[in-house]
């Protein structure tokens, strides 16, 4: 019996294995499905406590599939919802069979939200432990839902930036001497209609999954008969101050001339983040203040719902330090680039800002 009570133990603390314990080394890397295809096939390695995130993008009512296929069987993933990610809690655990997992290592399942999902591979912690090695196959799948530029609004779905959304788009994140095409639907395999250049301002008409990726409707402000399809990975949120004979340069937003004060603080624009400053911690809502200076210059101060707070400046739009004050000693500052918004760590500390709180809108 007693035997029989240590495995059960043992198999027990194997289910409630999670890839938090190895986040010291997180890559992250976004799926590219083929245009008009379904799926695509990624190799990859992992070594150790390193892991690595997939993110992909997809709609409500969209059937995924996943099946990872390691040299290492100590490897398995865990497959995050939109706005969540290793820490938090998952979809799915590949390494527990159950109603969307039919077998280790295979995910099948009808998605409950619209946005982009995180795919996290890593190995158990005894092999990671063991510095030990895995090759692996990864296939991923989406089912199809028809033409993406003639299905209807994405309904009652608005956390994940298909629906609503601003009013106006920034072209941004363009390489130098590149530019964005504008296509006449959401695919790379449609014809180019235009191109843009960093800081172009077009009208949001919203947005679309399509081959794994966010697509947005968008139009010329000041000339509607220019419209298609961008990659909605190189806009953020903008504004426009009207017509003009010529492409509008870069968005008003980025200047601050009037920004006026929040009554009774110092600051030019207060709201709510998403926070967690634990380690595991599920994200929850900090209270923020932000002192702009202009083109994407300025400091954020997040508090903490249980006393102390953590400013972070930014300069052209990019987190570049923190304050030092209760931080541990080796501590350094992480940011990844969702569309519109910046994932932050700083040791165990995780925030998510989006580019109006530092430009305004």
């Amino acid at each position: 019996m007693r035997r029989i009570a240590n495995c059960l133990l043992l198999a027990a603390l194997l289910a409630g294995h999670s890839p938090a314990w190895a986040q010291d080394v997180i890559r992250t890397e976004a799926v590219r499905i083929p245009a008009g295809k379904t799926g695509t096939v990624i190799r990859g390695s992992i070594v150790g406590r390193g892991s690595v995130s997939y993110t992909v993008g997809a709609e409500a009512g969209q059937t995924m599939n996943v099946t990872l296929k390691p040299s290492n069987l100590f490897t398995y993933f865990n497959i995050y919802e939109p706005g969540r990610g290793p820490g938090d809690e998952a979809l799915a655990v590949s390494e527990m069979t159950g109603p969307m997992v039919p077998d280790l290592n295979r995910f099948r399942g009808k998605l409950p939200t619209s946005g982009t999902y995180t795919i996290s591979v890593y190995m158990i912690r005894a092999a990671a432990r063991r510095n030990e090695r895995s090759t692996y196959r990864l296939d991923v799948s989406i089912s199809a839902l028809g033409n993406a530029a003639s299905r209807p609004p994405v309904k009652a779905d608005f956390a994940d930036g298909l629906q609503g959304g601003p009013d106006f788009w920034e072209v941004s994140g363009v390489q130098a001497g590149d530019a964005l095409n504008m296509r006449r639907g959401p695919s790379t395999k449609e014809p180019v209609v235009t191109r843009f250049k960093n800081g172009d301002v077009l009208r949001n008409t919203g947005c679309r999954m399509a081959d794994g990726q966010r697509w947005c409707a968008v139009e010329r402000p000041e000339d509607p008969s220019v419209a298609g399809w961008v990659a909605g990975r190189f806009l953020r949120e903008g504004s426009y101050a009207g017509a003009s004979a010529t492409p509008p340069g870069p968005t008003p937003a980025a200047s601050i001339k009037g920004d006026a004060l929040v009554a009774g603080t110092r600051f030019h624009a207060t709201g709510e983040i998403p926070c967690a400053r634990r380690a595991g911690q599920p994200m929850e809502s900090c209270k923020f203040g932000v002192v702009r200076r202009g083109g994407g210059n300025g400091d954020v101060t997040i508090f903490w719902p249980d006393a102390g707070s953590r400013t972070i400046t930014f300069e052209k739009g990019t987190p570049v330090r923190f304050d030092q004050s209760e931080t541990g000693a080796g501590a350094r500052l992480d940011v990844k680039r969702n569309a519109d918004l910046n994932m932050l760590t700083i040791g165990d500390e995780r925030f998510e800002i989006p580019d109006v709180v530092i430009f305004g809108g």
